[in-house]
């Protein structure tokens, strides 16, 4: 059975996007941006949902050939496009990239992928995070959190059915004062 994670940069207030879905408040330092890459090298298989999808899939498949790409930004946007996806939306939506598209339900989806032998997954968007939360399907919480309060937004977490007990298995502390923690889920 495969491992789910669900991480996301967030505010210290718990939203993963301000406003308007801005997100120019969590541009990470080259500690955390290596970290991340590292992570989705690490990574088996993707889980996006519509929106984090259209933004990442807007920048990161050509990032590498930009003026000024830095080394490590070339490493991500080769490791991302290499990477397995999976795309969940109820409208269609074009993907590319070593990437499908899913519109049927989520958590039958996520549930089937789960059961498969394999590396672990991670989930990309607080939307289908909720939905794979609520069915109990997370595994562990990466939290990356940004010492910025932004008073509204995107929530990291949505209302829950029941309880999810944690157990903290990580901390660690990036440059301008960014705190990874990772908790597991408790079952």
């Amino acid at each position: 059975m495969r491992k789910l994670t669900f991480g996301m940069n967030l505010s210290l207030d718990g939203y993963v996007a301000a406003p308007g879905d801005d997100l120019g408040w969590s541009v990470p330092s080259d500690e955390l941006f290596q970290w991340w890459s590292d992570r989705v090298g690490a990574t088996d298989l993707a889980l996006y949902g519509r929106r984090l999808w259209e933004t990442m899939s807007s920048h990161w498949p050509t990032a590498d050939q930009q003026p000024g790409a830095t080394p490590a930004q070339k490493e991500y946007a080769r490791r991302w496009r290499d990477m397995p996806k999976v795309v969940f939306s109820s409208k269609t939506v074009k993907v590319d990239w070593n990437t499908r598209l899913v519109t049927g339900d989520a958590v039958t989806e996520i549930t089937r992928l789960k059961a498969e032998d394999g590396a672990p997954m991670d989930m990309c968007g607080a939307t289908l995070a909720a939905a794979a939360a609520r069915a109990g399907l997370i595994d562990e919480y990466v939290l990356v959190t940004a010492p910025v309060l932004l008073g509204g937004g995107k929530p990291f977490f949505t209302a829950l059915d029941n309880w999810v007990n944690l157990t903290l298995v990580e901390t660690r502390t990036f440059p301008g004062g960014v705190l990874l923690t990772r908790y597991e889920t408790r079952r």
